[in-house]
């Protein structure tokens, strides 16, 4: 059901090639001219909390990140796809299942490519807008990446490459976490568990046989697995994508990927 040749030896057999005018490839890909530099730009207030960790902050390059982060989006819609195993589920179910797991597949990408980005302090706004816009910018504010953020988000990446793990590792990582039968709503409950299990048994086979004498390197991979579960999606999404999708729902825009023929 769930084979070695499936999940380590697929590729994203013309994704890109059949769709390189795509307006959503095109955002996510970075190739549209118009690149939308459009972040939000917050006031500090006069009671302005000095906690360093709830900073509010944004990346420092933005261009250039966002464009390495939509290209590691698009190799892992492009991973989720090309399983005949997650193709064969209803499309509900692929499509609660990417819904939720997009986060930590995600990073895991970011982590095997080694991808590392700067941040600054967010810019502040005008007094005037301060004035016209104060609740409705306190609001949206608290949707903001910080400081402390950021930093969860990056000890998980440097705990998955302390790992240093294989690309098949990689590969059946990310299948244990995209076939989560903990996810609500699923009709296919006992064939997604079913797939789950075969990835991590697979992940400890190979473990295993690289580390045959470390018997706690295979609770290192689920503690880090676990650990980037925990990543926000509204601090991935305002980090690395909002500068490119402006306000477009960025569920809306996964869904579309993962079903676009």
């Amino acid at each position: 059901m769930f084979p070695l040749e499936e999940i380590t030896h697929t590729t994203c057999t013309g994704y890109q090639d059949q769709h390189p005018h795509t307006i959503l490839y095109n955002i996510l890909s970075g190739k549209e001219s118009g690149y939308l530099n459009t972040k939000l730009n917050h006031h500090a207030t006069a009671h302005n909390c000095h906690c360093e960790q709830r900073r509010t902050v944004c990346l420092k390059y933005p261009k250039a990140t966002c464009q390495v982060a939509s290209s590691v989006l698009v190799k892992t819609i492009c991973f989720v796809r090309s399983l005949p195993s997650f193709s064969q589920l209803p499309s509900g179910d692929q499509s609660l299942l990417l819904r939720h797991c997009w986060v930590p597949l995600f990073l895991l990408g970011l982590a095997q490519e080694k991808i590392v980005f700067e941040v600054t302090d967010e810019p502040n706004s005008s007094i005037l807008r301060q004035i016209l816009l104060g609740p409705q910018l306190t609001e949206r504010k608290a949707d903001r990446p910080t400081l402390a953020g950021v930093h969860k988000l990056r000890t998980c990446l440097h705990h998955i490459w302390d790992l240093d793990l294989s690309p098949k590792e990689y590969a059946y990582l990310k299948g244990a976490l995209l076939f989560n039968p903990a996810v609500h709503g699923l009709s296919a409950l006992l064939l997604i568990e079913g797939l789950q299990q075969e990835a991590q048994k697979a992940l400890q086979e190979i473990i295993h046989g690289r580390h045959p004498e470390d018997t706690v390197f295979f609770g290192h991979v689920l503690l880090a697995a676990s650990t980037i579960q925990t990543v926000s999606h509204s601090l991935v999404t305002e980090l690395f994508f909002k500068p490119v999708i402006g306000n477009t729902n960025m569920l809306h825009l996964l869904t579309d990927m993962l079903f676009v023929q």
